[in-house]
């Protein structure tokens, strides 16, 4: 075998032997007699090797030319616009994915009248070769060149899942249950125009993921409660501090539909969190403060509301930001909290801080909360958290959360009891809440608005007369 086959062989590119032969000529003759064949031959190797890249997680904007397999996943629309000379140009869009992630190419002039006029379709597989940009919806190539090939690309075509979302992806089609919503914000480009943008937080069965709505589609978030089923069409996805977004522009849509997903997600005990953590816990709001306002450094007012949340491995004060403080939580509900901040509270307590990057989402609604609690979150309608860590299961035998403790209420006069819960009246008498019921404590002891204790002593009616407080 000669030096050229042996060369040829070594190269893993689209091209027969006649044709890198070929081109090896071409090359000996642009080199006026610098370079015989062989030095040719590896020259051409060279080329065809730079920009040869193994999969779409391996393309970077700053690339001169890439090259690749990928399968079509959508082809948008043709557009046309008009350039600084005043010719029209034209342009499409083709998504495109391999197993370890999305990429859109654009196809410009008559490459994209080709591929309008049924040159692509869904499912075909493409090997391109073109030039990494950074494109509206992020990164993308622009082709030089689209052949199509017969390799099998292992690449799903239906809906996305949360958990297969990848960073680039665009035309995101995308079913989620609303866990959270958020209000609308307007902000001022660089033009002097006024954008709108908004939040949802949606879930299935695969994860969670934030929903960033822009413009015309912000107003959606006003109109969904956390419970509806809504499909997310042609979403893009980004990236904000280390995680995935899903954005929505005024080429997608955000609309209610009448299916059912399950919400399933892994939760941390409340018991094992540990200051500087963001977890997701779930549990039964024992008690409720009332909403306090509060002025910023910048004048403007900002409200909170606290709330004790309780599962069977232990009970944490959870601040609610914003207008997470208007939620209507009671008592006996059961709730989700997603991306809570575990800080240093009153008296050296961990809390838990919901602000605006977190989701509350109430799984059991307590009105009646001595039967509500006393329910799993599975046994609802509503979306079912697994027991990955929260605990709700504790509570499905009946128990209460205040019933779960070692020391019992004794419903008889006289008895020696105990009794644990929020202190939601000070003065003479204290009153006493702990999410179920409330008790009145007889105590010399000065307490404040918010503090858990338990009290023990003698049971006297429906008094408690302390004779010791923790």
């Amino acid at each position: 075998m000669g030096a050229i086959e042996d060369i040829y062989e070594d190269i893993d590119a689209d091209v027969s032997e006649a044709e890198f032969r070929e081109a090896v000529a071409e090359k000996v003759d642009q080199m006026d007699g610098l370079a015989d064949e062989e030095t040719a031959a590896m020259i051409l190797a060279h080329e065809l090797a730079d920009g040869e890249v193994e999969t779409i997680s391996d393309i970077e904007t700053e690339m001169d030319e890439v090259k690749f397999l990928a399968k079509v996943v959508s082809v948008g629309d043709l557009r046309t616009f008009e350039r600084d000379d005043d010719e029209d140009g034209r342009v499409i869009n083709v998504d495109v994915a391999d197993e370890t992630g999305q990429i859109r190419l654009a196809f410009w002039d008559e490459r994209a009248v080709e591929v309008d006029d049924g040159g692509v379709e869904a499912g075909d597989v493409l090997r391109v070769k073109g030039r990494p940009t950074d494109g509206y919806s992020g990164l993308e190539v622009s082709v030089d060149k689209a052949e199509h090939d017969d390799a099998d690309i292992d690449v799903d075509l239906g809906e996305s899942t949360i958990e297969s979302l990848t960073l680039g992806q665009s035309d995101v089609a995308l079913v989620g249950l609303v866990l959270d919503t958020d209000s609308v914000r307007t902000f001022s480009r660089d033009d002097g125009s006024e954008g709108k943008v908004s939040n949802l937080a949606l879930g299935d069965e695969t994860g969670r993921v934030r929903v960033t709505l822009w413009d015309e589609q912000a107003d959606q978030a006003t109109e969904l409660d956390p419970g509806e089923t809504v499909e997310i069409v042609d979403g893009y996805v980004r990236e904000r501090d280390g995680d995935l977004e899903l954005h929505v522009g005024d080429r997608g849509a955000v609309r209610v539909v009448d299916e059912t997903v399950e919400y399933d997600p892994e939760t941390t005990p409340i018991g094992d969190v540990d200051i500087g953590e963001t977890v997701d816990i779930a549990g039964v709001v024992r008690s409720t403060d009332p909403k306090r306002t509060f002025d910023r450094d910048d004048g403007s007012e900002g409200q909170v509301r606290n709330v004790r949340l309780q599962d069977d491995s232990g009970d944490i004060r959870v601040a609610l930001w914003g207008e997470k403080a208007d939620r209507d939580v009671t008592p006996g509900d059961e709730i989700l909290i997603t991306d809570a901040e575990i800080q240093d509270g009153w008296q050296d307590d961990l809390e838990a801080s919901a602000g605006w990057q977190s989701a509350v989402t109430v799984l059991a609604d307590g009105a009646d909360p001595a039967e509500e609690s006393t329910a799993t979150a599975s046994e609802e309608s509503e979306p079912a958290v697994s027991d990955g860590g929260a605990g709700l299961d504790a509570f499905a035998d009946g128990e209460s959360p205040s019933e779960s403790a070692d020391d019992e209420v004794d419903a008889d006069s006289g008895e020696t009891v105990s009794f644990t819960g929020t202190v939601v009246q000070t003065g003479d008498p204290v009153v006493l809440d702990d999410g179920t019921e409330t008790m009145t404590v007889e105590t010399d002891a000065r307490l404040q608005l918010g503090e858990e204790v338990t009290a023990r002593g003698q049971l006297d009616g429906d008094r408690l007369d302390a004779d010791e407080l923790l």
